[in-house]
């Protein structure tokens, strides 16, 4: 199985290299170019939500959509965007928001 990717801050990073995944340090004016260096046989992509506000539109939606790989949203280490609230989108859509 290949090594998990994440990208984002340098913080958050060396949380994720003490469990050995591999890290690509970006920002939101950089995540675009990290985003196109993940290797080809990666199976699980992690970025934080500051990344992911980096890509242009769509770019992130296509990539969940494929499916590989398998990409997760997630808050960096200071908690300065968090991810998408799905439960709440999805609430939302069926008309059932508390």
């Amino acid at each position: 199985m290949a090594i998990p990717v994440f990208i984002g801050d340098e913080v958050s990073a060396s949380g994720w290299r003490l469990i050995g995944v591999h890290t690509i340090v970006a920002d939101r004016d950089t995540a675009a170019g990290a985003f196109d260096a993940v290797p080809g046989d990666t199976e699980l992509l992690l970025i934080t939500a500051v990344c992911a506000a980096g890509l242009e539109s769509g770019r992130l939606d296509a990539a969940v959509q494929r499916g590989k790989p398998m990409v997760l949203v997630v808050p960096d280490a200071a908690n300065r965007l968090g991810p998408p609230d799905l439960d709440g989108n999805v609430d939302r859509v069926l008309g059932i928001e508390q």
